[in-house]
């Protein structure tokens, strides 16, 4: 995985435009466009919480993510089955200054890793959370060759309880990757 160069638009187009920059995965961001989006999710994390790797079964939610305050390391990771690009991940850093946005298909798997003393992450889904369905995968997997900042010696990373025990994506069955 190589870190994509972050380019934004003249000063005197920022207003009007919406820069694309392209991924190493083609669909984590869409030139033909974004679905409605009908949810706005907001959360406050301090440096060190690192949260996911998530996606849910059942209504797939596609997430237009940006960091409202502060600095994140922001992972999609493709887990639908059949798909050229399965298993490989795109990291970008988003923050409070240069106001970049990523799209995170369905079908791929989400997480972020805080940077800053504080973030605030903001994500438009394109469907509603389904608690039932959610699944997780390890942050930390070596197949996914994620490569996360280091963070200062004195800070650890901070994972929730439910995201300590995601397995890897070699250890997940097939009707757990299904997406519908």
């Amino acid at each position: 995985m190589t870190a994509p160069e972050l380019v934004a638009a003249p000063a005197r187009e920022r207003s009007t435009l919406m820069q694309i920059i392209p991924q190493a995965i083609p669909e984590v961001l869409q030139e033909a466009g974004i679905p409605e989006l009908v949810q706005h999710n907001q959360s406050r994390s301090r440096r060190g919480v690192l949260r996911g790797l998530h996606y849910q079964l059942v209504n797939p939610q596609g997430k237009l993510v940006r960091c409202a305050r502060g600095q994140v390391f922001n992972v999609a990771v493709d887990v639908r089955p059949g798909s050229p690009t399965f298993g490989q991940s795109v990291g970008v850093l988003l923050d409070d200054v240069a106001h970049h946005q990523l799209w995170v298909p369905p079908g791929f798997a989400h997480g972020f890793l805080v940077l800053s003393e504080v973030a605030d992450c903001c994500y438009l889904c394109s469907e509603y959370y389904h608690p039932q369905s959610e699944q997780g995968i390890a942050w930390n997997d070596p197949a996914l060759e994620i490569r996360w900042p280091a963070l200062p010696e004195d800070v650890d990373i901070q994972l929730s309880v439910k995201d300590r025990d995601n397995p890897q994506l070699k250890y997940k069955s097939a009707e757990l990757l299904l997406i519908e």
